[in-house]
């Protein structure tokens, strides 16, 4: 099946250049310079994942992202030339998937994309389960977290995150082994956008995220899920 892409692109020939890189990778290639075009490109068609650069001429691409994941659950991955981590850091907390600085190698940009629509689809296919931790409930097959019986506000790439742990509940983690197994690709060695990610699902889950009890931080080492929880 091909994948459908919008990418959502200001500079002409970066666009040109990504259409047809991608394209080869066996993408279809929707193209949105402006946040407006994006934005009417999603109301008339589904796509499987969505490229953000941030800075565009229009809006800006943090508030485009807002937008998005309001009415779609569709994949986001953000581009961003700016050089500040806070970008990056409040575009995770928006509900992006993931995040590439610009200049970037293409090659690069197709693996963390492929990454994402793996993930997605480990999702679609994973068996009908639930995971239960005291009042915790972890869906599988809806792809859903719940506390207390209330739905828990997470993307899906945090969703993956918190799935890899609760399913190696007891054993601490490193954030390699963690991007291992939730992206698919040794990326970068130490990216700390997990740790925002953990930031994000605790405020989700932990009745006090600044003392968490069910994903707890192991100086030095990693994650790891508690097993015993209330």
């Amino acid at each position: 099946m091909v994948e459908r892409l919008l990418l959502v692109e200001d500079d002409p020939r970066l666009a040109e250049m990504l259409s047809e890189y991608l394209g080869q990778a066996g993408f279809h290639i929707t193209v949105a310079a402006l946040g407006a075009a994006a934005l009417e490109r999603l109301s008339g068609a589904q796509f499987d994942a969505i490229v953000l650069d941030l800075m565009l001429p229009d809006m800006d691409g943090l508030d485009l992202c807002r937008e998005v994941r309001a009415k779609s659950d569709t994949p986001v991955l953000m581009l961003t030339g700016r050089g500040d981590a806070v970008d990056r850091i409040v575009g995770l907390e928006l509900g992006a998937d993931d995040y590439l600085p610009k200049p970037f190698q293409p090659r690069e940009l197709l693996a963390r994309l492929r990454a994402i629509l793996r993930r997605r689809v480990r999702g679609q296919i994973t068996a009908e389960r639930s995971l239960h931790f005291g009042r915790l409930e972890i869906d599988t097959a809806a792809r859903a977290v719940r506390l207390d019986g209330v739905q828990c506000d997470l993307t899906g790439y945090q969703f993956d995150l918190l799935l890899a742990l609760a399913e190696k509940a007891g054993r601490v983690l490193s954030r390699d082994l963690l991007m291992d197994l939730v992206k698919g690709e040794h990326l970068e060695a130490f990216d700390r956008s997990i740790d925002v990610h953990m930031s994000r699902i605790r405020a989700a889950i932990e009745d006090d995220p600044k003392k968490p009890r069910r994903v707890i931080t192991v100086r030095g080492a990693g994650y790891v899920f508690a097993k015993a929880q209330d």
